[in-house]
């Protein structure tokens, strides 16, 4: 009698991401999956289900990543202010191999009808904003300079040197936070 076969669903995560940032959302099928992962087909759909759900798994990992590392940094129940700031923190440090990551998580998102997560995702970091006050309005700015900022350094549409991404943050947080009161809780 042969012992069941265990299957480790993050390690098939990282194989789709390792496909999608290599030759893009192209390359993500099961079968391609399940042989970067070194498992059968059915061992893929019996994790996920369909590409769809895979690419949702990969959103949803990355999404419960980046929480808890909100939690490291702010506490079990950050105020609105705590949350900008640690995510700007946390944009602040992504390296190369985190960017590149992102960017072929992005890839994935874009190329797929599956824009719903990141959409709730992003509504909800904005929700957290009282846009109804100047300081707010200036977190709301923040939040999106660094989002851009983000963007344009993942996806390699501008080179930049460390010392100017660390530049651009230190002008994020000085020019349009420095000194605000907390937002929403």
């Amino acid at each position: 009698m042969s012992r069941p076969v265990v299957i480790d669903r993050n390690r098939i995560l990282d194989s789709a991401e390792t496909l999608v940032r290599s030759g893009g959302i192209a390359r993500l099928t099961i079968g391609a999956v399940a042989q970067a992962a070194g498992i059968s087909k059915g061992a893929v759909q019996g994790a996920f289900g369909t590409k769809a759900q895979l690419i949702d798994a990969i959103y949803q990992r990355w999404s419960d990543e980046y929480d808890t590392q909100v939690i490291e940094l702010t506490g079990e129940r950050p105020t609105a202010s705590q949350a900008l700031r640690a995510h700007l923190d946390l944009t602040r440090r992504t390296d190369e191999a985190e960017a590149d990551r992102a960017a072929g998580l992005m890839s994935a998102l874009l190329g797929s009808n599956q824009r719903q997560g990141s959409d709730a995702w992003y509504r909800q970091r904005l929700d957290l904003i009282d846009t109804s006050t100047p300081q707010g309005r200036r977190a709301r700015l923040a939040f999106l300079a660094a989002e851009g900022a983000f963007m344009l350094r993942c996806f390699g549409f501008l080179q930049m040197p460390d010392s100017e991404w660390q530049a651009i943050f230190e002008d994020v947080s000085t020019q349009l936070l420095e000194g605000d009161d907390e937002q929403k809780r």
